[in-house]
């Protein structure tokens, strides 16, 4: 057992520098920088952190990798250190090289072969580890680390980060009983550059109110299993399943945060896809069942009277009921050509349709391609990593390598068209087509499952009903036979744990 007090200082390490010289030189490589910048999740932001940079300067990041050492010096003890992927494992690694810890690492995703462990390294149940992080703003990509590690039975008391933005992820990290330990915050970086004459009183004034007017909830991230209440720091049990809402909040896409908090609120997981082939039953159906529904899926290619108002009357009822409507046109070409079909042409898609969906066969540059388009206006893509239909050839590594390429572009893509869980990250949104009240199959091949099947067993998030509604007596009636159906088995798997 290593006491971090009691750990000496390697010869040839040296000591950290002072806090305002670290701050300045992040400044001056562009780790630190002040302007007008686009967040992920769309909010313009003054101050941005790209820390990524260091590990091009390696006397800095030996320097930021002691800070964090010094920081992480409580007279606690622990057995290894964990950075969480990807900017804190090198300097992680310098941490475990220089003061003689053992390092774990955690993987985003278990490798189907060998060990297929998430958690790599030798380590014990029981063992304490310290989680290491660049910069921690709500907190949740601790947290992921945190849960993954104490999944093995490794307990985690303290995390130690270079930058404390200072909006919430401390307090939260704290109601799961984990301190959090930081080199620096945002106001010292502030108070540091500006008495150094290095930005204005009003960049200072800005990002000051910036950070004041965007703090997260710190009890709303992820709810505390029983065993959690009463302070156990070791956390001994976690919850495993998180809730919509929960997802809503560690969510960067602005798309995928109102998903789940839509999903949340109106206790559905029911998306519509309304094939039907006039813009009046198109309208028809949206308002009738828009109460009911997340999404209304479209095919907005087989209306046969289509019309520019068409889209600005279903917009209007996607508004009045808070459902997002996704177009399913499925597209399947080079970015060039994608990019002209989502912007373009008769139907004009990124104008209306909050959500589109492509395949992964053409590589990533479909992706780039339909994201130079909707990225600005705030959309969002799903992947087509697995289909319904009998005979697709959407399988095995093929799914593999669509999330893949969706963990490549996860500022545009927020999620699947599958027929199982592809990832545990809780960012991703998992949804599946084909679901009636019973199973079965259709002439052309379309295989059929339950809302159970789908959300429980299969751990998805929402489910497709086409003609189990439209072609229905009532179709609100049997909307809201589904929406109950799967909400149900929502309820159902948030009790396991």
């Amino acid at each position: 057992m290593i006491d971090i007090e009691a750990a000496c200082l390697p010869v040839g390490m040296g000591s950290a520098t002072n806090l305002n010289d670290l701050v300045l030189k992040l400044f001056e490589i562009g780790a630190v920088k002040f302007g007008n910048f686009t967040l992920k999740s769309g909010i313009q932001s003054p101050v941005y952190f790209d820390l990524r940079v260091i590990i091009s300067y390696p006397d800095l990041m030996i320097d930021v990798s002691e800070h964090l050492y010094q920081a992480s010096k409580t007279g606690s003890t622990y057995q290894s250190v964990c950075g969480v992927p990807y900017t804190a494992l090198p300097l992680a690694t310098c941490i475990s090289t220089a003061h003689k810890f053992p390092m774990l690492i955690r993987r985003k995703e278990a490798k189907d072969y060998g060990t297929k462990k998430i958690i790599e390294g030798h380590y014990k149940p029981g063992d304490v580890c310290l989680v290491v992080e660049d910069v921690v703003t709500s907190g949740s990509s601790v947290l992921e680390t945190v849960l993954s590690l104490q999944q093995e039975e490794i307990n985690v008391t303290d995390a130690v980060v270079l930058v404390d933005r200072e909006q919430g992820g401390k307090d939260m990290l704290k109601t799961k009983g984990i301190k959090l330990h930081s080199v620096c915050t945002i106001t010292q970086i502030l108070e540091v550059l500006g008495n150094m004459g290095k930005l204005e009183q009003d960049v200072i004034n800005r990002t000051k109110q910036f950070i004041h007017d965007n703090r997260f909830n710190p009890n709303g991230n992820v709810k505390r299993s029983p065993e959690d209440e009463g302070g156990d720091r070791s956390i001994k049990r976690v919850k495993r399943v998180l809730t919509y809402g929960d997802r809503a909040k560690l969510c960067s896409h602005s798309v995928a945060k109102f998903l789940f908090t839509t999903m949340e609120d109106k206790q559905t997981n029911l998306a519509l896809s309304a094939d039907v082939t006039t813009g009046a039953e198109l309208l028809r159906l949206a308002d009738a069942v828009g109460p009911h529904i997340c999404i209304l899926k479209t095919h907005i290619d087989i209306i046969s009277d289509f019309k520019p108002d068409l889209v600005h009357d279903l917009s209007h009822l996607a508004e009045k009921h808070g459902f997002l409507i996704f177009e399913d046109r499925k597209f399947a070409d080079i970015g060039n050509t994608v990019k002209h079909q989502y912007s373009s042409g008769v139907y004009r898609i990124s104008d209306w349709s909050h959500i589109i969906n492509a395949h992964a066969l053409p590589g990533p540059g479909i992706v780039q391609g339909l994201k130079e388009v909707g990225l600005v206006k705030d959309r969002a893509c799903l992947l087509i990593a697995e289909m319904s239909s009998k005979g697709n050839l959407a399988t095995g590594d093929y799914a593999k390598a669509t999330l893949k390429m969706a963990e490549e572009h996860d500022d545009f893509v927020i999620g699947f068209i599958t027929q199982s869980k592809l990832s545990n990250d809780p960012n991703w949104v998992h949804i599946t087509p084909g679901v009636k009240l019973t199973r079965g199959k259709d002439s052309l091949g379309q295989q059929y499952l339950t809302p159970r099947e789908v959300i429980c067993d299969k751990e998805c998030d929402i489910i497709i009903v086409g003609r189990g509604i439209t072609e229905a007596e009532d179709s609100v009636v049997a909307a809201k036979a589904f929406q109950e159906a799967g909400y149900n088995a929502y309820l159902e798997r948030m009790q396991k744990t």
